[in-house]
């Protein structure tokens, strides 16, 4: 992985830091992740890394296409690495239960907006949220 994301970076007139590569390695490590936790991760190899260098480095990272962010909370973006599966996300908003799941899922639907509405659903960018059955059987028991 280390030859051939020097090759992308070089291609495009960047360079392969050791920040880069840690960042890289941290999203992989982490699944998904906020740019705070890839801070973290990082600084545990190297404290010379700092929040804007791995904004920064998230950013180059995924105009490489290496990385995708989607937004699982009202906070910060979420990475994750583009070698795991293409997916989408349910998110639990009483529980914060992430699931990952496959496009396959979401082809009727991306389908049905192309062809009624002409628009192409980006689908690792996709998060749904709701309340996964657990937390709904709990409320119902509360109640």
């Amino acid at each position: 992985m280390t030859e051939e994301l020097a090759a992308r970076l070089h291609s495009l007139g960047y360079r392969l830091t050791p920040q880069r590569q840690f960042v890289l390695e941290a999203v992989e490590k982490l699944g998904h992740a906020t740019p705070d936790e890839i801070l973290a991760e990082v600084q545990q190899r190297s404290s010379a890394v700092n929040v804007s260098t791995v904004y920064r480095t998230l950013e180059v990272l995924e105009e490489l296409g290496l990385v995708r962010h989607t937004h699982l909370s009202d906070r910060a973006p979420t990475y994750h690495s583009v070698g795991d599966h293409e997916h989408f996300h349910l998110v639990c908003r009483n529980c914060h239960r992430i699931v990952s799941v496959d496009p396959h899922e979401v082809a009727p639907l991306a389908e049905r907006l192309r062809d009624e509405h002409g628009f192409v659903l980006d689908i690792g960018h996709l998060a749904v949220f709701g309340h996964c059955v657990e937390c709904e059987e709990r409320e119902e028991d509360d109640a």
